[in-house]
């Protein structure tokens, strides 16, 4: 009797641990709870040894998905796994083996994790870029770059330039046979906002003789001087990707005190009094203008007369576009390759990209949005864990397919 007390009190407190009140659209909403309690377990376990002095709550974090997701290279009979260098910068390089054409096409993937948690050897990034080499027929390279805490901007956009810079040269496209003609660059979430960051230089690099035909860019993050968009709003407590754990990945990436995460997400970093944000920077991420009527809802704006000057001077990379690629002139995005831009409705980071579309539409660039309003962030990649979810298993699917009718 007592055993049965007890195991259910502590079913009890599992669920209670677990269940967390979801949006009504969400996709398999307990699938996205049992992941989100996985999370949160790690990020307390990690701020607890961060506030201990243990070591720092990234590297507890990076060191649970290298025991759990890092995997030895393995090749399979369709495709070659090797690791190897690119440009200097660590990278995984999957080939298929056999196939029609005797030149393939190549895609550079640059992986998520707020540009501090993950690599390209975890679980779930081998076998996307397994199951993207075999389907089609193309050369994958996935770039280690370095992460924060030890690296900060801009270290990981310097190397994925650097190994972006090095997968387009003539060498390096003959010993992977790739066509140059049909070469992409793309990645999610933070790996996306390099993806478009090496996107904006090189396609405005007069001296390459070849350059991306096409970028991919997965739920991408784009932009930290809104933190109230309608989506940020809307899904500031959607798992997996919290309002305020954005801000700390930004503070992180940006080498900034973590101490000012609150003042960024009031808006104060980025009020009207802030004389280095012109009014043409602030119409770059005006969401009022550059937002269908159906995303901006019932919200808006929140943006303060007076807020803390000094925040702009303390982190001057929150206004560098090669770290917020949202606010580049509209010359340098008109200047970028055709473009895929996938968006989840239950997503803190929707309006980056979707504002990201508008852009570049304006900027003349074709542009496909494709747009999940099951989805969260997050979800392709997680299409391949035992909790995968259909909307990831869908996105995953068309996200290759259009790699496969545009590249």
């Amino acid at each position: 009797m007592r055993l049965r007390v007890a195991g259910a009190v502590l079913l009890s407190a599992a669920a209670y641990y677990v269940y967390l009140p979801l949006p009504s659209g969400v996709s398999e909403p307990w699938k996205l709870m049992l992941l989100d309690a996985l999370f949160r377990s790690f990020l307390q376990a990690s701020d607890v040894a961060h506030a201990l002095g243990v070591c720092h709550r990234v590297h507890l974090l990076n060191q649970v998905v290298s025991w759990v997701e890092d995997i030895e290279p393995r090749s399979c009979p369709a495709v070659h796994v090797t690791d190897s260098t690119l440009g200097g910068v660590p990278a995984r390089v999957f080939q298929p083996k056999g196939g029609k054409q005797q030149l393939k096409r190549g895609v550079i993937y640059f992986h998520g994790g707020g540009w501090a948690l993950g690599s390209g050897r975890m679980r779930s990034y081998d076998r996307l870029c397994r199951k993207m080499a075999e389907d089609l027929d193309a050369v994958v390279v996935s770039v280690d770059y370095r992460l924060a805490p030890e690296a900060v901007f801009p270290d990981q956009y310097h190397d994925t330039l650097a190994a972006s810079r090095a997968f387009l040269t003539a060498q390096v496209l003959e010993r992977y046979g790739v066509d140059p003609e049909r070469v992409c660059v793309s990645g999610d979430s933070a790996g996306a906002n390099l993806a478009a960051a090496v996107a904006q230089e090189l396609g405005s690099d007069d001296s390459l003789t070849v350059k991306f035909k096409v970028q991919a860019l997965i739920y991408p993050v784009l932009q930290a001087l809104d933190f109230y968009t309608p989506s940020y709003q809307q899904n500031r407590a959607v798992p997996i990707l919290y309002r305020p754990v954005m801000a700390r990945f930004w503070l992180q990436y940006l080498g900034a005190d973590t101490s000012l995460e609150p003042l960024l997400l009031a808006n104060n970093h980025s009020s009207l009094d802030q004389p280095a944000i012109s009014g043409s920077t602030r119409s770059k991420l005006d969401w009022t203008a550059l937002l269908p009527a159906e995303r901006r809802k019932h919200f808006r704006p929140v943006v303060k007369e007076t807020g803390s000057p000094g925040v702009m001077g303390e982190v001057p990379e929150l206004m560098d576009a090669r770290a917020a690629p949202l606010l580049a002139e509209q010359g340098v995005l008109g200047r970028t390759p055709k473009a895929y831009v996938m968006t989840c409705e239950f997503d803190v980071l929707r309006d980056d990209g979707l504002m990201y579309v508008r852009r570049l539409q304006d900027a003349g660039v074709t542009v496909t949005s494709d747009h999940y309003e099951d989805g969260f962030h997050g979800c392709m990649v997680f299409a391949f864990l035992p909790m995968r979810s259909s909307v990831g298993r869908r996105s995953m699917n068309n996200y290759i397919h259009w790699l496969d009718q545009n590249l």
